[in-house]
């Protein structure tokens, strides 16, 4: 084989023909291949095996972990110590000191889940009765205003509430025979009228009523929830008036939904019965007359119910009479907040929602303050009540005395303050019973799971009115 010099190095003579290109072609390969299989031979050849990229890619992630765990802690320090000296302003500093408890951080936004829970009820209606000196309650002679006397009210206008003032406010809460300012109160001018005006179709209607269930749906607020019909006993359906109220707005509109009231305007069991000449331009606080006043618009009822549109009936209101009246000897039930329990927590949850105006609601949680309002203890075993919030939408009472006082005080304060009653409702009571050491009011204040249980609970279709400015 002859070879020849090429670049200083001896290299074999390529051959001729199909078989030499062939075989030159192989030889050229492989001597490239150990060329460069021997340049390979410089590194280190673990670095070429699987383990070694392993551990590599182990040690980066570390390292990754331990820079960005520096830094996050860095920025958090960073963060306390600016809100450390972060400058709060007078309102938030007088809420925090007001509450007398830490910052903590905000809870989640996913809401609580609240479920009914199991009532004692009778079986039936035949197996209740009224006991005996049942309404021997604290006894006194409630009359009510019905033009307006007061020489300071210098505005010819009626106002629904009257002009009030802190003295007669004062000697109100008194347990005693007096005549008071409950709504319904004419103005000084003959032709005045206060409002909440009914036909005398309906006003005769309802003198006749010994039981009442009333609800309100006022500026279209709500749809017309009936009473569960099988659940209602027929001795309640004959025995107790079921009465909606409505304005002539929202008649238009559930008539227009298929709710047309029959000859005898009614709708299912509810009796339909038209408001006109609203009192308030707030609907919140218009709803406020059915809601605290059943007394004066059932004069002869010795029982009522009170349920808010949003809820449906399923329960037969004599069982609930006598379960939360009868049964615990109490003349007021209504059931405690499903949440909040102190007026503090109300106020700030009112304002934290927009629920009305925010000066309105400082004014009003003043007022309160200054007269001796005093937050919620629950470890307090003299606390009179298990909640200073209740829960409004489902009120059971018994009209005595001392409870239509109350309802009266209690629609009073909604007059005179916000609309929003869970913000009144401790202070009327604990004044009334402060004022009145010697004349108890029995209120009985019930779970509310066991409101969950006595109807069925919706949202509103939308709100009746904006928050007043």
């Amino acid at each position: 084989m002859a070879l020849f010099k090429y670049n200083g190095e001896w290299l074999q003579e390529r051959r001729g023909g199909l078989i030499g290109a062939i075989l030159n072609s192989v030889v050229a390969r492989n001597e490239q291949g150990s060329r460069v299989a021997r340049r390979g031979r410089r590194f280190p050849r673990n670095l070429l095996k699987p383990s070694f990229f392993r551990w590599l890619l182990l040690l980066l992630a570390v390292l990754f972990f331990c820079v960005f765990a520096t830094f996050v802690l860095k920025l958090l320090s960073n963060g306390n110590e600016e809100e450390k000296h972060l400058p709060l302003s007078g309102e938030v500093l007088e809420q925090v000191s007001s509450y007398d408890a830490p910052l903590t951080r905000p809870k989640s936004k996913r809401r609580k889940q609240h479920f009914p829970c199991e009532v004692g009820l009778a079986a039936a209606v035949d197996n209740i009765l009224e006991p005996k000196n049942y309404m021997n309650f604290t006894q006194f002679s409630l009359e009510y205003v019905e033009r307006e006397v007061n020489p300071h009210a210098n505005s010819p206008q009626s106002r629904f509430g009257g002009y009030q003032t802190l003295n007669e406010r004062k000697k109100s809460f008194l347990a005693s025979n007096q005549t008071i300012r409950c709504g319904f109160v004419k103005g000084m001018s003959r032709l005045s009228s206060p409002g909440f005006e009914l036909s005398e179709n309906d006003k005769a209607c309802m003198n006749t009523c010994r039981v009442a269930v009333s609800s309100c749906i006022f500026g279209s607020s709500d749809f017309l929830r009936r009473p569960t019909s099988r659940l209602i006993s027929e001795f309640s359906k004959k025995n107790v008036c079921f009465v909606m109220f409505v304005d002539e707005q929202t008649l238009s509109k559930l008539s227009s939904e298929g709710h047309t009231p029959d000859e005898k305007g009614h709708v299912g069991l509810w009796k339909i019965v038209v408001v006109r000449n609203l009192p308030y331009l707030d609907m919140r606080k218009t709803g406020k007359v059915p809601k605290f006043l059943s007394h004066r618009l059932f004069p002869s009822s010795r029982y009522s119910i009170w349920l808010d549109s949003k809820m449906r009936l399923n329960t037969d209101p004599m069982l609930i009479i006598e379960f939360f009246l009868w049964r615990m000897r109490a003349e007021y039930a209504i059931s405690n907040h499903y949440d909040r329990h102190c007026v503090w927590e109300e106020v700030l949850q009112n304002k934290r929602l927009n629920k009305y105006n925010h000066t309105a609601i400082d004014e009003q949680f003043m007022f309160y303050q200054s007269d001796g309002l005093r937050k919620f203890n629950p470890s307090d075993p003299n606390t009179p009540l298990p909640s200073y919030v209740p829960e409004g939408s489902f009120i059971i009472r018994a009209h005595t005395p001392m409870s239509n006082l109350f309802s009266c005080l209690w629609f009073n304060e909604v007059d005179r303050f916000t609309s929003r009653d869970q913000l009144s409702f401790a202070y009327t009571y604990l004044k009334l019973t402060r004022m009145n050491p010697d004349k108890p009011f029995h209120l009985n204040m019930f779970k509310d799971c066991e409101r969950r249980a006595l109807a069925k609970l919706f949202r509103h279709r939308l709100l009746s009115s904006p928050p007043p400015p």
